[in-house]
């Protein structure tokens, strides 16, 4: 009797054994899967996949970017570059004419003559003291008087240099003593001309813009990133815009959430490779890209089959096809990236997995 159960029990596990691989297997002979439509390819194996696709703001970083203002109030006479021009650190942007220049170096010149004096007291002086011609005091009273002249007279000078000036201008300035209401405004970097913020002929007070000139040599991309995906983003993760060669590497994330759309921002410096590949301003589309710690591959989006809310592909055997569960973990365009106990070199159903689908769940060839 026990001997009787134990075949019974025996044929039963067999039975159920037989099912479960039949459940995943379809028989189907290679004259019959091609008539399905049945194409095999291989999947390729990934180093790295797309965690998110987001848009991405070309930005210039606060640190390359200069407004170029008036030093003194005055009227426009010349505007010497547009938006796009590249200029260099020193060269003339734009000419205006001040009358508060003048003013300026007339001071300058009063304290430089105050200075030459009090120069030549303090040296006549300081040869008397050394003959014990003069008191300390009166010594102590001159010396004042000409580190006092000094300081006006330098001050004065640095007026001048804040209002354009080289020090060389300065210096010529000094010796021929011609005024001139002249006041050229120069480029305090090397970068590009990204807007004009006045017009010739106009006069505009003391501090006002003329030019906004930016270093483009970096690059930001500046990523909304949605709240509930940051937890997969990391610092050093790569960017790739799409359509483009574009390449970045994220260096901050934002420890703030925007309120108004609930996403955290994260911070990409573009390449050096890439830098002139992309303009100020831009919005593109941008992913994200880790490598990836398992074995991963990447295969047609027309490959995987969907059921009951999993994933599979369809691995060519003798008789039939093998289906087997996959986790999808990544998209790439037309393409898919995925991880499952695979060796890279199964042969899989790259088109017809719709009809090998049918074919699995019993619907016939047709879904």
């Amino acid at each position: 009797m026990k001997s009787y159960q134990f075949v019974l029990l025996l044929n039963l596990a067999l039975s159920v054994c037989s099912t479960a691989i039949a459940e995943n297997t379809i028989q189907i002979s290679p004259e019959n899967s091609t008539n399905l439509g049945v194409k095999l390819g291989k999947m390729e194996a990934v180093s790295q996949f797309p965690v998110l696709s987001a848009p991405a703001n070309i930005v210039i970083p606060p640190t390359q970017e200069y407004v170029v203002s008036a030093a003194q109030a005055g009227f426009i006479e010349k505007m010497n570059v547009a938006v796009g021009d590249k200029v260099v650190k020193g060269q003339i942007l734009a000419l205006l004419n001040s009358p508060d220049l003048l003013v300026l170096q007339q001071e300058y010149l009063k304290a430089d003559n105050s200075l030459q004096l009090a120069t030549a007291i303090y040296q006549r002086d300081k040869k008397l003291l050394q003959e014990v011609v003069i008191s300390d005091r009166l010594w102590q009273e001159t010396s004042s008087q000409y580190h006092s002249a000094v300081s006006e007279t330098d001050k004065q000078k640095q007026l001048l240099e804040i209002t354009g000036m080289t020090t060389s201008d300065v210096a010529q300035f000094g010796k021929t003593h011609r005024l001139s209401r002249q006041l050229n405004v120069h480029a305090p970097i090397t970068g590009v001309v990204i807007e004009r913020l006045a017009v010739v002929g106009t006069h505009i007070d003391m501090m006002a813009p003329l030019y906004r000139v930016a270093n483009l040599d970096e690059l930001w991309l500046e990523i909304a990133i949605p709240q509930e995906r940051i937890s997969t983003i990391k610092v050093g993760d790569r960017v790739e815009i799409e359509n483009s060669k574009v390449t970045a590497k994220i260096s901050l994330l934002d420890q703030s959430v925007n309120p108004e759309n609930q996403t955290i921002l994260a911070r990409a410096v573009v390449d050096k490779q890439s830098q002139g590949l992309l303009r100020a301003g831009q919005r593109l589309n941008s992913r994200i890209i880790q490598l990836s710690d398992k074995a991963t591959f990447k295969v047609p989006n027309a490959a995987i089959a969907q059921n009951e809310g999993k994933a599979f592909l369809f691995i060519r055997r003798p008789d039939g096809f093998m289906v087997t569960p996959i986790t999808v973990i990544g998209k790439q365009d037309a393409d898919s990236i995925i991880s499952g106990e695979f060796i890279g070199t199964e042969d899989i159903a790259v088109n017809g997995a719709v009809a090998l689908k049918a074919n699995w769940l019993g619907l016939g060839s047709e879904e």
